[in-house]
């Protein structure tokens, strides 16, 4: 495969300017970088027609990702989320994928002093998004017309998408769980195979650094649905959405979903399975690395010494 072109931050700026001037006929006040990673880019665009939020990556898959998050924001604004507004996704006004969203206002909800009302709220929007029907589950699904890569089955996500067997192998040969925990964690996978539900769209990636506030700590949108897919909820998004909170705040963010205490303990047991299995690719690179200090920070993670509650 040919490799992607190789992308400096002074070349997709300029890029960045190109975009805004192709598509608004005129060229940017001022184009400013916001961060992103190593192959990602992201910058603020002010024009006279307003601010704007310009993303690139020169892989030129990553329009697929786009076209992605374009239709599942589309669909979480019609049932009362607020989300960007997503002008463009395309690869014609510079030669990578790109998509243009208008700038919301607000800042991200990490540090607001009301995070725990903020909570409750993403949990409530998370209860939202997941009346959302999809088909298929997985990262194909309504989006795209593709046949072959969509998983018609939760069965056949975890075992051709997630590569659950795979994940279990890196956890034992990294000596990451005991016998008995990797037993019942292979039971409660199996368990989980056979759920009899309907896939929803999930946002994948429900925390605090991807949801927009305003100085009183309402909500202005939910951003980065890079990682949304069909899956079965709720246990998808709340793994994901829980796995780095406190005691407290994991209830804040239940409570503005709506399950019960009931309903928590009963799920507990899956949402604590997809949350080790999430964590294979990492300790996987760890040990590729060599990372020994890292692996025994994972074990002790996994063993439960840092679970203050429960006996």
């Amino acid at each position: 495969m040919p490799e992607p072109p190789s992308v400096d931050e002074r070349q997709a700026r300029a890029m960045a300017r190109a975009i805004i001037t192709h598509h608004f006929g005129s060229k940017p006040k001022r184009i400013s970088p916001m961060g992103g990673g190593i192959s990602n880019f992201v910058f603020e665009a002010n024009h006279r027609d307003g601010d704007f939020i310009v993303r690139m990556n020169p892989q030129p898959a990553k329009v697929k990702e786009y076209l992605k998050e374009q239709w599942a924001i589309a669909r979480a604004q019609e049932v009362g989320v607020p989300v960007p507004e997503v002008l463009e996704v395309g690869a014609d006004a510079v030669p990578i994928p790109y998509m243009v969203s208008r700038k919301v206002v607000g800042s991200e909800a990490t540090h607001h002093p009301e995070r725990m009302a903020i909570l409750r709220e993403m949990g409530r929007l998370t209860a939202l998004i997941h009346t959302i029907p999809t088909s298929g589950f997985g990262h194909t699904f309504d989006w795209s017309n593709n046949q072959l890569s969509r998983k018609e089955t939760w069965a056949e996500y975890l075992k051709r998408e997630l590569n659950v067997e795979q994940r279990l192998k890196v956890l034992a040969a990294n000596k990451m769980l005991s016998k008995s925990q990797l037993k019942s964690l292979h039971e409660t996978l199996s368990g989980i195979e056979n759920l009899d539900a309907d896939p929803v769209l999930n946002h994948g990636d429900m925390r605090l650094k991807n949801v927009m506030v305003d100085e009183a700590g309402e909500v202005t949108a939910v951003i980065d649905w890079e990682f949304c897919s069909s899956n079965i909820a709720p246990y998808w998004d709340l793994a994901l959405s829980l796995h780095d909170l406190s005691v407290d705040a994991k209830q804040a963010f239940l409570g503005g979903y709506g399950s019960s205490e009931a309903e928590i303990r009963k799920m507990a047991p899956i949402l604590k399975a997809i949350n080790v299995i999430n964590y294979a690719p990492f300790i996987e690179r760890a040990a590729d690395e060599k990372d020994e200090r890292r692996l025994d920070q994972y074990r002790t993670r996994f063993s439960g010494a840092l679970d203050l509650y429960s006996l």
